[in-house]
């Protein structure tokens, strides 16, 4: 732990003010990534604006001799629009990937207060700008393609900072669930930014830019002034991050949980004549030194695969239940908001049984198991009916959600603050940096290779979406291999126990 000094229980510091600073830590926190999410929204839902069907409006007004298409904004108005669509999500999606990776390393480097108030601020300038190219009457391609890789790449300092902001006031006991549940800011945000962009993508669609560009932009000044990174910041002590292998041996041993717990018997005197000195100018790890944390590779390549997964449903559910359930876009789009409805409760449940269990690894493991059949079922019997869809998709969303939502926040928050580190904090946003950076490969990989496949049929697209599932699986087998040794080490330990 970075302080010398364990901070007691006393009028400066009681536990009310610790419970606070903690609560205050997830609302603003919450609320951060809801903007971000909420600010990425509408470039989905503006897109039909963009190349509507312009013979369902009646006859062309301007006369023009583009009779076909004149509703639509220009350079989206000709016959490559769903080309032009998909080079604007992968100039964000690409930027974001890439980004993701030195937006850590930034991250460990500067105060995580500026860097995500300064991220949100510029987030909110380029989404807005996306937004004026209406008002400013723009037809360029290019001014959207830059727009969209400047937002992508400012988005990347959202994830790192809220996560290592998280893990800095929480230790490992209870972090699956309090996570699992604070990652519903994803599907809140999508829910808010659908709403948001839905109010003026008929009549002026800019504004669909502009007024999530001044809310994350208003909630990162609110988070400028008012978020507390360390609990040192406020004299309250700091967590445990690695409770679980001493308290499961000795309940006793950690009655307390204030300081290390190797300075417990220390005299006051050591504490007075040490105070922040040797805490103070940690040195942030490197890119390399986070990867050779245990588990940072593993859980990275995971990710990768489970990501694919999940942004292969959202950008592609709605079309698939179209053409297979031949629903109309609006109902497609209704249903296809219960697999974000399974994603918030596979966050909860997966965070709740790794927080039971201890066995991360082993969570995410047993979900995507289930989820690969999970998925063959949905794709040949989930469209039987509205009961059936509704179910499948809620399940479906739950297990391929499960183990993305526990790996972006719980597990990376764990790794950031591995024993190996010895108390150094300098490591949260570059691990979790490295694992949402690779995993952001995949998002990108996931469409684009749905794009491709889905000509030859929609079987062949969940084929490989099951090939993913068992590649993530298989990836966390050594660490899942480490958790069942250390379960029989401690059932081994237990028994002895009772016998002595």
């Amino acid at each position: 732990l970075r302080p010398s000094i364990p901070v007691p229980q006393t009028l400066t510091s009681p536990l009310p003010s610790s419970h606070s600073y903690r609560g205050l830590t997830l609302v603003l926190t919450f609320l951060s990534y809801t903007s971000y999410h909420l600010s990425r929204k509408p470039i989905s839902i503006v897109k039909s604006q963009l190349h509507p069907n312009c013979s369902a409006l009646g006859p062309n007004p301007h006369n023009d001799s583009n009779s076909s298409t004149w509703c639509s904004w220009a350079p989206f108005d000709g016959d490559n629009y769903k080309e032009l669509f998909g080079a604007l999500d992968n100039a964000f999606l690409v930027a974001y990937a890439i980004g993701m990776f030195i937006s850590g390393i930034f991250g460990e480097r500067l105060p995580l207060r500026y860097y995500l108030s300064g991220g949100m601020v510029l987030s909110g300038l380029f989404t807005a700008l996306f937004g004026l190219g209406y008002f400013w009457d723009i037809h360029v391609l290019w001014y959207f393609i830059v727009v969209q890789v400047c937002n992508g790449l400012v988005q990347t300092t959202g994830w790192p900072a809220v996560v290592a902001c998280v893990g800095n006031w929480f230790g490992k006991g209870k972090r699956g669930l309090i996570m699992g549940i604070w990652n519903s800011h994803t599907s809140v945000g999508n829910i808010l930014g659908s709403l948001i962009a839905g109010a003026w993508v008929s009549s002026a669609w800019g504004l669909s830019f502009v007024v999530p560009g001044i809310i994350i932009t208003t909630v990162g000044i609110i988070c400028f002034f008012f978020l507390v990174e360390y609990p040192e910041d406020v004299d309250c002590s700091p967590p445990l991050h690695h409770v679980m292998t001493i308290s499961e041996k000795d309940p006793e041993a950690v009655a307390s949980n204030e300081g290390p717990l190797s300075l417990s018997g220390q005299s006051s005197m050591d504490h007075s004549n040490s105070p922040k000195e040797p805490a103070e100018e940690p040195e942030a790890i490197s890119f390399l030194g986070a990867l050779r944390i245990p588990g940072v590779v593993e859980f990275s390549l995971c990710l990768l695969f489970a990501k694919l997964v999940s942004y292969t449903f959202l950008y592609w559910l709605p079309l698939y239940i179209v053409n297979v359930a031949h629903f109309g876009a609006k109902e497609a789009g209704d249903l296809s908001t219960l697999f974000d409805v399974g994603g918030i409760l596979g966050g909860i449940f997966a965070g709740l049984i790794s927080d039971y269990t201890g066995g991360r690894a082993t969570t995410c493991c047993v979900m995507l198991v289930v989820a690969a059949p999970m998925l063959f079922l949905y794709n040949h019997v989930g469209q039987n009916g509205i009961g059936t869809s509704i179910a499948m998709l809620i399940i479906c969303g739950a297990l391929v959600n499960g183990p993305y939502a526990l790996i972006t926040t719980a597990v990376s928050a764990d790794l950031g603050t591995h024993e190996s580190l010895k108390g150094n904090a300098k490591a949260l946003s570059t691990v979790t940096a490295i694992i949402d950076g690779t995993g952001s490969v995949g998002a990108a990989l996931g469409p684009l290779l749905a794009g491709l496949i889905s000509p030859t049929g929609w079987n062949n697209v969940f084929y490989m979406l099951i090939a993913a599932d068992v590649l993530a699986c298989l990836l966390l087998a050594r660490v899942v291999v480490k958790e069942a040794r250390g379960w029989c080490g401690y059932m081994a330990r237990k028994r002895g126990y009772v016998v002595t």
